[in-house]
């Protein structure tokens, strides 16, 4: 069930439940074809849709509305997301992992607006990837604290890698990734690098 902070909302008020799913309906279809053409028209939504180009245009005035609920919604999951996965309890191992694959499905889901919502100037995003960003600097905390990171790891530098490691596997061709298997890859790359032994100089030195 949704909770709130997921419902759409009008006027400051839920929408009642037909509404929501058409509207849900709606932003799906958008992802799916501003993804293939960021040009396309609201009608060229609507057809994907399945619904008439008035029932769009009712629920949104313009197509720089749309893209904006667009937008908000896939960061409304992405948020929930991480929300869902970190905990301050669980191994942070376990954690790492959970975190990624549930961010990876976000992100590869709703890439377009994903990737729109990076460079939105929305006082709400920016909130949400701030809370996003302390509970992934505490993850890392905790990683160094349970010898996953080395002691004197750069917490900063390490969670900068692994948001481009993220972002570089959910950059094109992506529909039909296997997210356990990229979320493996990202894990491993962060933690284990490509040294074949980051303790030892290299031969001749």
């Amino acid at each position: 069930m949704a909770t709130q902070q997921d419902r759409f909302l009008v006027g400051g008020k839920p929408l009642r439940a037909d509404a929501e799913r058409t509207v849900h309906t709606i932003l799906e279809a958008a992802e799916r074809v501003l993804s293939g053409d960021p040009t396309a028209t609201m009608e060229q939504i609507a057809e994907a849709a399945g619904v008439a180009r008035t029932t769009v245009h009712r629920r949104f005035a313009t197509r720089e509305a749309l893209i904006d609920a667009l937008t908000r919604w896939a960061t409304r999951q992405f948020a929930a997301a991480v929300d869902g996965a970190v905990s301050d309890t669980a191994p942070p191992l376990v954690v790492l992992y959970r975190v990624t694959a549930d961010v990876l499905r976000v992100k590869i889901g709703w890439g377009h607006a994903m990737n729109r919502a990076a460079v939105a100037a929305d006082p709400e995003i920016a909130r949400v990837h701030a809370e996003v960003l302390a509970k992934c600097d505490r993850l890392f905390h905790r990683a160094r604290a349970a010898g996953l990171l080395r002691p004197d790891a750069d917490l900063e530098w390490a969670r900068r890698c692994y948001y481009a490691l993220i972002h570089e596997v959910t950059q094109g061709g992506t529909a039909d990734a296997d997210v356990d298997a990229l979320t493996t890859l990202i894990v491993d790359t962060l933690l284990r690098g490509f040294g074949a032994d980051p303790g030892r100089p290299p031969a001749g030195l």
